[in-house]
């Protein structure tokens, strides 16, 4: 927590309002621009001796609700927000909302101009919102789901996954899935659609909550993976994932060597693909 970058951005946006701007009378005796210390105080439910300590660079890190309070009686934009959030260490609700929403169109735009290798969007929660014609044509299944069922978690631990946790590649996917499941969790605790996912998956799947008591914590990050296609047999792929900020979405891409033999193999998987990105309703 940077305390006096927190101290100067509360005076510096404080400053900035107008008192009717928010709904106070402006009145002829204010002496500076902006609002008064315990005008924020008031339009935030917090104390005016508690505010003057954040803006004094001594003040306890603030609680998101708190936080939110603050954005809320400051009037802070999308970015002036994150801003706020960012300050004391916290990722702002707006980036770490397990909801389920649509992808932003430039997103949507990207999957269709990728035309040499499968990509897909997926949300905090293992949802899949969006993929491209090639992420259909080699997985063979996701237009065919119900949106409910286009979760990865409870696709691979409904039922008896024993089986599927046999294989160590399969093993070490859902591993390191359970484990930024539970670093998701970690940094928003009162995620009410992450939550119920864990609390699902721990009551129905024993498979998911040994990985659970592990207490892995690792955000998903690149990785190397190797699976064998039905159609044109082995494939071993770069597992390439990127943030969509302001979203808590996240862009899976899967990216062949080029002249490699999976790049060949998803040549010839390209012809039949459709040419725009599946929506996920």
């Amino acid at each position: 927590m940077d305390r006096q970058q927190l101290a100067d951005f509360l005076r510096t946006r404080r400053a900035a309002l107008k008192p009717e701007g928010v709904g106070l009378p402006s009145g002829s005796r204010r002496r500076t621009p902006g609002l008064r210390r315990q005008e924020v105080a008031q339009l935030a439910g917090i104390s005016v001796e508690y505010y003057i300590r954040l803006e004094q660079a001594r003040g306890p890190k603030p609680s998101r609700q708190v936080l939110g309070a603050l954005a809320r009686a400051l009037v802070l934009d999308h970015d002036e927000r994150a801003h706020l959030f960012h300050l004391v260490d916290e990722l702002p609700e707006s980036e770490c909302a397990g909801s389920v929403g649509e992808a932003p169109p430039t997103i949507r735009n990207l999957l269709a101009g990728l035309d040499d290798f499968p990509a897909y969007v997926i949300d905090a929660c293992y949802d899949m919102i969006a993929w491209n014609a090639m992420a259909e044509r080699l997985m063979g299944y996701l237009s065919g789901l119900a949106p409910e069922q286009r979760n990865i978690l409870r696709t691979n631990f409904q039922g008896d996954a024993a089986p599927r946790l046999a294989d160590p590649a399969t093993r070490r996917f859902l591993a390191d899935s359970v484990a930024d499941l539970r670093a998701s969790l970690a940094r928003n605790p009162g995620d009410r659609r992450l939550k119920g996912l864990v609390d699902e998956l721990l009551r129905t799947s024993p498979e998911f909550g040994e990985l659970w008591a592990d207490h892995r914590v690792t955000p998903r990050r690149a990785t190397t993976k190797r699976v064998v296609h039905p159609e044109v047999g082995p494939l071993e792929f770069d597992c390439q994932v990127l943030d969509v900020p302001g979203t808590g979405m996240r862009l899976v891409m899967y990216v062949p060597q080029p002249d490699s033999a999976t790049a060949a193999a998803f040549r010839r998987l390209a012809p039949v693909t459709s040419e725009t990105p599946a929506p996920a309703a």
